[in-house]
């Protein structure tokens, strides 16, 4: 995939993404947060619009995209590149793993591994930025951030791995 980037000037941002097929996904980003996107057939040929977001709904629409609710194809983690070598990855936390019932603190998992805790998922609830005082529970989903080799080492700590 081709992602082309250039400024438009009062604007915001115009991202160009080439499908393959000779056409291109259009995005452009505005100052406001509102997104516009738009489909080019061909590269002589004119943008159709297809719709338009406001900066909240593009930011839930993305997470729906990227597949943090859905992950369609099976696999043991989830994971997300951010740029450059860092990740961020969910991590369930088995009934046999060494940190379920101890707190983010006494688990002692970023001294370990490098890698930080940014959320815990336990069912319908979602734990943001939790401290150490925050308990662990075989069941819950470790959202963790870090680099790629901290969040393997943090990943095989959590399964015993």
């Amino acid at each position: 995939m081709t992602v082309y980037e250039s400024d438009l000037p009062g604007v915001g941002k115009k991202h160009e993404v080439d499908l393959g097929d000779g056409s291109r996904l259009v995005i452009v980003t505005h100052n406001t947060g509102k997104r516009e996107v738009f489909r080019r057939a061909s590269a002589d040929s004119d943008s159709e619009k297809l719709f338009e977001l406001t900066d909240k709904l593009a930011r839930q629409v993305g997470t729906l995209l990227e597949g943090a609710y859905f992950q369609p194809v099976q696999t043991e983690t989830i994971e997300t590149l951010l740029g450059g070598d860092t990740l961020i990855e969910w991590v369930e936390v088995g009934a046999n793993s060494d940190i379920a019932g101890k707190t983010l603190g006494e688990s002692d998992l970023r001294q370990a591994t490098g890698a930080s805790v940014i959320a815990i998922e336990r069912g319908d609830e979602v734990v943001t930025s939790p401290g150490g005082d925050a308990m662990v529970e075989a069941g819950d989903t470790l959202v963790v951030i870090g680099p790629k080799t901290a969040c393997r080492d943090f990943v095989a700590l959590v399964k015993g791995a």
